[in-house]
């Protein structure tokens, strides 16, 4: 059942939607975060100028399920392909092409190759000088079809799919499945992956956080307490909820996001973040990316948000009448609307990755491009 009510999620992420709004400029100064303590919050959080892209503009499909930067170019895994934006038109890679599936749910970047990995609704597939190789359960050692998260660490893939996760050596070729058996996952639905060189991180449906070892060859697990439910019963009680959706470990910090809220834990401590308490759109989160022990950007059902440690800043097309809006939240709870004139396409948010001081954003309604403007 659970299975079911995700899957109608990400179908329904595209078919919610409104138009998006127009793409103009919004500029003012952006934060540092050393001082953000003693900065007013306004000035503190980064504006953009929003630029989105829709079929209209060269995209296979308005489903924006993931975005990947890779320097100048930037990838995008819609519902009815892949597409790749460089020197400022589109390509689009199909099954014709030799792609898994046409629904792309997932990407990564191999640095040390240029290699572009796409999870996909039907396996997983490499693109590789224009060449793309397709793994399946039929022809590899993929654990599922349904790849729902990607990464890649040193010459290891790593997938996240609907039957467990899987991992590619590629020296060897060699797969390794992990799952209920071999690993302390009571679910075997892992919806995202965050892989570095000494942890990998799994987000499992309904069991929560699994962590590996790299090291040692050891997996460890992070539940919710008080089980299935968002409440938070006492300070540092743990992961606000088992419904893990998107995980992000940077700088030994692990940013958590779920369905009914979101969590950052440094190894010793956890902090929950709920819209009661903080400045979040939405308990329902898509997507996490940690950017550093402080700041992380958070993709909701209700717009996307940015947190400086201190400081929230939202951005989206406005709940009322979807004209562009922002709004920043200090650390006393006060909130502050700020005059834009441009947002992300829309207000569903399901992928972001960075170019530089930029931000791209994958939404149920379009790519959108956050240009970071300066005073």
């Amino acid at each position: 059942m659970k299975k079911l009510f995700a899957i109608a999620l990400l179908v329904a992420a595209g078919s919610l939607l409104h138009a998006a709004p127009p793409a103009k400029a919004a500029a003012h100064p952006a934060g540092a975060k050393a001082d953000v303590s003693k900065m007013r919050a306004v000035d503190a959080v980064p504006y953009f100028r929003f630029e989105n892209f829709t079929t209209a503009n060269g995209l296979p499909d308005n489903h924006v399920f993931s975005v990947l930067v890779d320097r100048d170019r930037v990838w995008a895994g819609t519902e009815n392909g892949l597409a790749v934006y460089e020197n400022g038109a589109w390509k689009t890679y199909t099954t014709a092409d030799g792609l898994a599936h046409r629904a792309v749910l997932s990407l990564a970047l191999d640095k040390k190759t240029g290699d572009v990995w796409a999870g996909t609704m039907g396996g997983l597939s490499r693109v590789s000088g224009g060449r793309i190789d397709s793994f399946t359960q039929l022809n590899s050692g993929l654990s599922n079809d349904v790849v729902y998260g990607v990464a890649v660490d040193g010459e290891s893939v790593w997938t996240a799919t609907a039957a467990g996760a899987s991992r590619l050596d590629l020296k060897t070729d060699r797969w390794t499945l992990y799952n209920e058996r071999n690993t302390p996952m009571n679910e075997i639905w892992v919806y995202s992956v965050s892989a570095t060189p000494t942890k990998v991180y799994l987000a499992v449906w309904g069991s929560g956080l699994l962590e590996y070892d790299q090291k040692t060859g050891r997996w460890d697990k992070y539940d919710d307490p008080d089980g299935e439910t968002e409440m938070v019963l006492f300070k540092d009680q743990g992961l606000i909820h088992e419904i893990v959706t998107s995980v992000s470990y940077v700088d030994n910090i692990l940013w958590a996001a779920t369905y009914f809220g979101d969590s950052r834990y440094d190894g010793r401590y956890w902090h929950n973040f709920l819209t009661k308490d903080s400045g979040l759109p939405s308990n329902f989160t898509n997507v996490v990316k940690g950017l550093d022990a402080n700041r992380a950007w958070f993709g909701t059902d209700k717009g996307l948000a940015y947190y400086d440690g201190t400081n929230w800043a939202v951005y989206r097309p406005s709940m009322k009448d979807g004209k562009p809006e922002m709004t920043v939240r200090d650390a006393q709870g006060n909130i502050n609307p700020v005059q834009v004139t441009s947002a992300p396409a829309h207000n569903y948010v399901l992928g972001i990755d960075f170019q530089g001081e930029d931000i791209w954003v994958a939404t149920a309604k379009g790519l959108s491009h956050g240009i970071r403007q300066h005073p």
